[in-house]
């Protein structure tokens, strides 16, 4: 049993290392710039870092395609580089995630050269051979429209090898012992480098049975899972696995496991886009059932959820009218969207720059159930370069100044390139500025995560939506340890007037106090609260009033 479930109320910031800060000048981020935003980070209220991959790689796709599961790219630094900044994060309070990309290795790595020079290479049976291309090779892409196969003939192999990625992305046999052995091996390397857990990259295709005979629908092998969390259990009681699986609600225990004894987070991404059909449509209800059918998982699970990240806004779980109700709000230029189903924005750009907006989301973001994850540079409403291709569009360097390169490097030509003009351009849009500014986003930023951290209820509570006459109005209220707490957001243009009253029945849900403003809430002799709404506001309330016993509280 984990001993420590520091994850349920955690600030999760997800950064690319290439991207994030320049140390030596050489137009590339690395772990030497990451050290010295340790501060930065801190101040804003983060608890853990989200490291995208830094091992040695072609770089691909963005790092996914790993040469070395032991080093660090030497375009980052070092080991030593990566030590010290887990022992920096550590004195800082910081825990430190890595992606664990396992599903599948770069054509690069040493493992598959030898597979694929040698039948009888001891690597030959860690990845997916067929002698002939199986009927269904044409099927099951991850990237339709840029990918065009699973199978791919290498000619000095004299065979097939599958790829449920890119044809330089060779799928590993996890259903191979030695192939698990070394999967935790990578895990216990990392661990005692610094490392409290992993962002397990394509769970369900880890864990899928693979081969030229498997066909219809995956056959999971979660017994996998269970040995991933034991053997992290066993080197380190409170190292986690947060799972990147985007499955339908009726498959969340098989992840998390009815005993809790699989994966310890999953993405919530039925939440996510139901999300953003709210923002678009104006209607909270499809969000309020996302909620309710992703909700019965043991204690000691946790849902993350997010706005945006590295990837595309996968939108392949609403319905048609529903999908189109997003691209037509956030997305309507075909160059803005995906592989027609998802859209490839920042955040701040798809709700136009208007930060009332932009606060509302991520009011809901830290108000639903679960752990909250901010990607980088969404702090401060960064914006993207639709110029570049695929998804490289929304991961240009972070824009810390008004600086040449906004203040990312001193080098002339950065890794990709800095957002220089337009309305989010790095003299426009920059933290060094937005610290000056008390109304700005990042200051904004700063004061919701700490008053998120100041909620566990929403971590750690059950939850209920109560109903209201509008569909615009969200209301959830949480309740734990005997505290409650009541998050209304209106998720309309408009402004309205709305009455509460079921769910806040009691001497303890005659009065609110909004804990973003400190106003206080009085029921009426009827026991309705009556609240006027912005258009896209949003209240926090502590139900009983700020004197409502407060029995524990958790870090």
């Amino acid at each position: 049993m984990i001993k420590d479930l520091w994850y349920k109320n955690a600030v999760v910031y997800c950064l690319s290392v290439r991207t994030f800060l320049d140390g030596n000048g050489d137009g590339i981020g690395d772990f030497a710039g990451l050290e010295r935003r340790l501060d930065y980070l801190q101040g804003i209220g983060i608890t853990a870092i989200w490291l995208m991959p830094f091992q040695p790689s072609p770089k691909r796709d963005g790092g996914y395609d790993i040469t070395d599961y032991y080093g660090v790219d030497p375009d980052y630094g070092s080991l030593g580089d990566f030590v010290a900044f887990t022992h920096a994060a550590k004195q800082r309070g910081l825990r430190v995630l890595i992606d664990l990309v396992v599903n599948h290795t770069s054509d690069q790595h040493p493992w598959f050269q030898s597979a694929r020079s040698d039948p009888d290479s001891p690597y030959r049976d860690w990845y997916v051979w067929s002698k002939t291309k199986p009927p269904h090779a044409d099927e099951g892409m991850v990237f339709p429209g840029v990918q065009t196969t699973t199978w791919t003939r290498d000619a000095k192999a004299g065979a097939y090898y599958f790829h449920r990625f890119m044809p330089f992305q060779p799928d590993l046999n996890t259903a191979h012992p030695a192939v698990r052995a070394e999967i935790q091996k990578i895990m216990g390397f990392w661990i005692q480098l610094g490392v409290s857990g992993f962002r397990m990259d394509a769970v369900p295709f880890v864990i899928a049975k693979k081969g030229p005979e498997v066909t219809g629908e995956p056959d999971e092998q979660f017994d996998m899972l269970r040995d991933f969390r034991e053997f992290l259990q066993w080197r380190q009681g409170d190292a986690i696995i947060l799972g990147e699986a985007n499955i339908l609600p009726k498959k969340d225990l098989d992840y998390f496991g009815d005993d809790a004894d699989r994966l310890h987070m999953l993405f919530n991404f039925q939440v996510n886009q139901a999300l953003f059909y709210g923002l678009a449509a104006g209607d909270g209800r499809p969000l309020a059932k996302a909620m309710r059918k992703t909700w019965n998982r043991p204690d000691s699970a946790q849902w993350a959820v997010f706005l945006r990240n590295h990837d595309e806004l996968d939108l392949g779980r609403l319905t048609e009218t529903q999908r189109q109700a997003v691209f037509s709000a956030f997305g309507p230029e075909k160059g803005m969207q995906l592989y027609d189903r998802g859209i490839r924005r920042r955040l701040a750009p798809m709700l136009g720059g208007d930060q009332q907006r932009i606060e509302i989301a991520y009011s809901l973001m830290f108000t639903l159930p679960g752990t909250p994850v901010l990607r980088y540079g969404d702090e401060i409403g960064m914006g993207d370069d639709l110029s570049l291709k695929e998804r490289e569009c929304a991961r240009t360097t972070m824009q810390w100044s008004g600086e040449a390169q906004g203040g990312f490097t001193k080098c002339e030509t950065p890794t990709l390139p800095v957002i220089e003009s337009g309305a989010y351009g790095f003299d426009h849009v920059n933290v060094a500025a937005q610290r000056h500014d008390r109304g700005s986003l990042l200051n904004w930023m700063e004061s919701i995560i700490r008053t998120r951290k100041e909620v566990p209820e929403i971590g750690w509570g059950d939850f209920s939506v109560i109903e209201t006459a509008s569909p615009a109005i969200l209301a959830i209220r949480y309740d734990w340890e005997g505290n409650s707490v009541l998050c209304v957001h209106n998720l309309a243009g408009t402004p309205m007037e709305i009455e509460l009253a079921t769910g806040l029945e009691g001497p303890e849900g005659r009065v609110l106090i909004d804990l973003l403003t400190g106003r206080r809430c009085e029921a009426d002799a009827d026991g309705r609260h009556c609240l006027m709404m912005e258009r896209y506001g949003y209240h926090w309330f502590r139900v009983g009033g700020l004197d409502a016993p407060l029995k524990r509280r958790v870090g």
